[in-house]
């Protein structure tokens, strides 16, 4: 258990962003046998190949193909962007005695909890190559930034709730480490001059690695790399299968998906399609296909508060290290149905973890995952599952160790599985 959550915490350090995350979940792809694809480029797959694409760089689907036609797609979607916030264009500015990063929040972070932290900055710098342009990713990896909270001696409400305000109390202050700016420390770590670089998108993030405490976890960016992690690990271990299991992992959930990267693109059904037509599908194979399907929407769920019981919805109470979490929502603000919570409690079965069920209380309005808005681009049965947290959206979050290999688990033998599918309503694993 210490190796797995070992290696955990490296996937989330190597993972400051999300083109970092899919960077991260490249190479471990690649050093397993997976082959890169080209968006831009025809794809010419084999069957009983292993492949993977990105968008972006900071969405990634990969996939294996049997070696016959196959009985549809078994998916997870997890998110690999997290709360944060993103540096402006024009990154800097100066007064006598203090360098600011001037910044706007990315996602509904707990602001408080990004003060008085080490904080870096990472992303990536587009860079001129003289009658085009490519993409390289930057991390400076030290601490260059701090929000310093204001003293209660002059404040002296700090305590009776705040109020923050982002263009006030928000405002990072950066080090001219060696003296470079922000610009240009990035373009020396992108190995260029300032003069080079045409655009960037760059963030900053906690430095601090995580840690294990006892049958504890915490980190940075728990929400959603745990689940990231644990997703891409079942799906390395699965066995093969009549299906086609396809691990995605999308950027921009924490701001609504409605990117050309995001759950709300085309990014899935491209693939998807791009595959089925690989083995001769014509659009009835497809529909077939699809209704043979099934997607686990993979996202980090709300523990109950060891101090704050009295948001919890009391029959839907889950706790951490005590098995993963199947989210209702009447709503639909989470896609699980019943067809798709006994589908899942079948493969939980199987693989031998717990499940607990979790719902909102019905006066507090919970946050949304990508799962339907998924689904309405790539309709299958789709459950939304997550390990248990807490303190989401904190600069620095908090799980149990247990909880994620019981997701590696279920996940592994998810990916195993086909869907039979005899009537509308009913199915049989296999």
């Amino acid at each position: 258990m210490h190796d797995l959550t070992d290696r955990l915490f490296d996937f989330i350090s190597a993972s400051p962003t999300a083109f970092h995350g899919v960077n991260t979940a490249a190479k471990l792809l690649s050093e397993a046998g997976y082959t890169r694809l080209a968006e831009a480029s025809a794809w010419d797959l084999v069957k009983g190949g292993r492949y993977y694409t990105t968008r972006n760089n900071s969405s990634l689907i990969a996939f294996r193909l049997p070696d016959k036609m196959p009985t549809g797609f078994m998916m997870t979607a997890a998110h690999c962007d997290s709360p944060t916030f993103k540096i402006k264009e024009n990154a800097q500015y100066a007064d006598a005695h203090y360098t600011k990063l001037s910044t706007e929040g990315y996602g509904g972070m707990i602001m408080s909890t990004w003060m008085d932290r080490p904080l870096s900055i990472a992303g990536r710098v587009i860079v001129s190559t003289g009658n085009g342009f490519e993409t390289r990713l930057v991390d400076f990896k030290e601490p260059c930034a701090m929000i310093p909270n204001l003293a209660i001696h002059m404040n002296r409400s700090a305590n009776d709730g705040q109020k923050y305000n982002p263009a006030v109390d928000m405002v990072p202050v950066y080090s001219l480490t060696e003296g470079l700016s922000v610009n240009e420390r990035a373009a020396a770590l992108a190995g260029t001059a300032p003069e080079n670089v045409l655009a960037s998108d760059l963030f900053l993030y906690n430095t601090d690695r995580g840690i294990r405490w006892g049958d504890y976890i915490s980190s940075p960016r728990l929400d959603n790399m745990q689940c990231s992690f644990a997703c891409l690990e079942g799906f390395l271990a699965s066995a093969d299968s009549a299906s086609i299991p396809v691990y995605a992992l999308f950027d921009n959930e924490e701001v609504g998906s409605l990117t050309r990267q995001g759950a709300d693109s085309t990014f899935l059904a491209d693939v998807l399609d791009r595959i089925a037509e690989q083995y001769g599908a014509d659009a009835e194979k497809k529909h077939q296909l699809y209704a043979a399907s099934s997607m686990l929407s993979c996202d980090n769920a709300h523990a109950v508060h060891p101090n704050h019981g009295e948001v919890r919805d009391v029959n839907h109470s889950v706790y951490m290290n005590e098995g993963i979490v199947l989210k209702y929502n009447a709503t639909q603000r989470y896609a699980t149905d019943g067809i798709s919570a006994a589908l899942f409690r079948l493969v939980c079965e199987e693989a031998g973890v717990p499940f607990q069920r979790y719902a909102n209380r019905p006066d507090l309005k919970g946050g949304g995952t990508l799962g339907n808005i998924s689904e309405a681009h790539v309709s299958v049965n789709t459950a939304d599952i997550g390990l248990p947290q807490l303190a989401m959206h904190s600069a620095f979050e908090t799980a149990g160790v247990k909880d994620m290999e019981y997701l590696i688990k279920a996940s592994r033998v998810f990916y195993s599985k086909s869907i039979s599918t005899h009537a509308d309503g009913s199915c049989e694993l296999v």
